[in-house]
């Protein structure tokens, strides 16, 4: 007789196998010896079985799926680079775009990576060490892709070259690592609602989308094929951090406290970090696909709302602050960019006026912020340029404690008042730009009295020397070239040779 065959495993299955399946619990050693990390922060966890995979994926496959990708990918570079794609972008003018995009990201990604692996390690449940373990070979492949991608710029332009030595020195670049080093030396769980939940899903999409979409419309090929390459590992992420958060609610009522407090910190943080990508959107884009209060309605007042309304069900309630976030949709981008035209001898590129043409897109995106208060400070700083007494600021500004963004912002309701708040604490007292980022020194004051703020390290003679000349020899940056205004950089004389060669060859 024939015996039965063994009915064939699904792949829900099968994955629970090639996972799960690999899982024990220690006898040499007690578990809470092996994983020290993921109890101290007083998130109880029941039942690691529960954890759901919503993207199911092998090692073998995860290969094969990113092998696929990565061949399309390099084909496309490839063929930028041998085509001269330089050459077909909008405006060299762009290209400072990924100046910024390529120093304050990249490093981001090696960083994500480091973690993750981290937490491959020390996540008692198998589900999210097998998660993290993914995530972490992206955020690695993220990071060399983007290398890969930029660094045909760093053949023609200036800016590029000591983007690792800038992370960890320059004045600007500290809001973007400030934030994961924050991240990185939190705990577990709230290491995964930082980066997978409040950066990865509530706020990605506005990184990736509309500065994509942007780098499209501007010509930009092979930044466009790097970022719909990692699109795809984004929304795997952005699943994870959704689960992370279910999880953590359906575990145990008493995590609801503590995760609300997270998620309400790392929207505020990643709000502030992301007025960078603001200034992108609204100034550094010589063809602009969208405004930024424009994306961020879409991406968060939209789809952040429906979100968190879907949240609402486990008591989970939209991010302290959202509010006075969305008001200062209005703002943001005009006042960071205020900031960099003033301190550019300070920065890795260059900044510029915007032009007419670009004003009255500003005027039609930001009809009731604009025009009052922000076009009067460019026209008057256009005015001082015609008289060759172009406008610098050669003192240095104060920091908030907390974002390490200059204390350029202004009140809730009120955009004439700079915003600014206070507190002491060891008989120090502290800056904020913010009540925002008030709240998050006081929940954890020992953490961010130590920050590191670029400006209090120039004071103090640790960032090469007392005057401009010295903090740009420790930056690696060359001054007159990776810094200054765009009108008479070297990016803009080369620019305009090629386009005069290539009229003179049409012609």
């Amino acid at each position: 007789m024939t015996p039965p065959r063994k009915k064939k495993m699904n792949l829900k299955q099968r994955y629970a196998l090639m996972t799960r399946g690999l899982d024990w619990e220690t006898s040499y050693q007690k578990m809470d010896d092996v994983f020290p990390y993921d109890t101290f922060e007083g998130i109880k966890i029941t039942d690691w079985s529960k954890w759901e995979d919503p993207f199911r994926l092998t090692m073998d496959a995860y290969w094969k799926y990113q092998g696929e990708k990565e061949r399309k990918l390099y084909a496309v570079l490839d063929s930028f680079a041998q085509n001269n794609g330089q050459l077909g972008i909008s405006d060299a003018r762009y290209v400072n775009a990924i100046k910024l995009f390529l120093t304050g990201v990249t490093p981001l990604e090696y960083q994500a990576h480091r973690h993750f692996a981290h937490l491959g390690r020390h996540i008692r449940g198998a589900g999210p060490r097998v998660a993290a373990q993914m995530q972490s070979l992206d955020e690695l492949r993220h990071a060399q892709t983007q290398i890969h991608t930029i660094s045909h710029y760093n053949k023609y332009f200036d800016g590029f070259a000591e983007f690792p030595h800038m992370h960890d020195r320059v004045w600007y670049l500290s809001v973007p690592k400030s934030f994961f080093d924050d991240a990185c030396t939190a705990g577990p769980f709230e290491f995964f609602t930082a980066i997978s939940f409040a950066f990865e899903y509530v706020l990605t999409n506005l990184l990736f989308v509309p500065f994509m979409s942007g780098a499209a419309y501007n010509g930009d090929l092979a930044t466009v094929t790097f970022g719909f390459s990692a699109q795809s590992d984004e929304a795997r992420h952005m699943t994870l951090g959704i689960e992370v958060i279910k999880f953590m609610l359906e575990q145990h009522p008493d995590n609801l406290p503590i995760v609300q407090k997270w998620v309400d910190k790392w929207f505020w943080r990643g709000h502030k970090m992301l007025g960078l990508v603001a200034m992108m959107m609204d100034y550094m884009l010589p063809k602009r696909i969208m405004s930024w209060k424009e994306a961020w309605e879409i991406y968060f007042t939209e789809a952040g709302g429906a979100l968190f309304e879907d949240l609402s069900r486990y008591g989970l309630r939209v991010p302290k602050y959202a509010d006075i976030a969305t008001e200062e949709a209005e703002h943001i981008s005009h006042q960071n960019w205020a900031i960099f035209y003033q301190y550019t001898q300070a920065a890795g590129f260059h900044t510029w006026l915007p032009t007419d043409e670009e004003m009255a897109w500003l005027s039609e995106k930001y009809p009731n912020t604009f025009d009052k208060y922000y076009r009067p400070r460019f026209e008057m700083w256009r005015e001082m340029e015609a008289k060759g007494e172009r406008f610098y600021n050669n003192a240095l500004p104060q920091l908030c404690q907390t974002c390490q963004i200059p204390m350029g912002y202004t009140e809730p309701g009120d955009p004439t008042k700079i915003g600014f708040r206070s507190t002491e604490y060891k008989g120090e007292r502290y800056h904020f730009c913010s009540d925002g980022c008030k709240d998050i020194f006081e929940n954890e004051p020992e953490k961010f009295a130590q920050a590191w703020l670029p400006v209090h390290q120039i004071f103090q003679g640790n960032c090469g020397g007392a005057d401009l000349g010295d903090v740009l020899k420790w930056y690696r940056m060359d001054n007159g070239t990776d810094n200054l205004d765009y009108s008479g950089s070297p990016d803009q004389q080369q620019w305009d040779a090629w386009q005069a060669a290539r009229k003179k060859v049409a012609g």
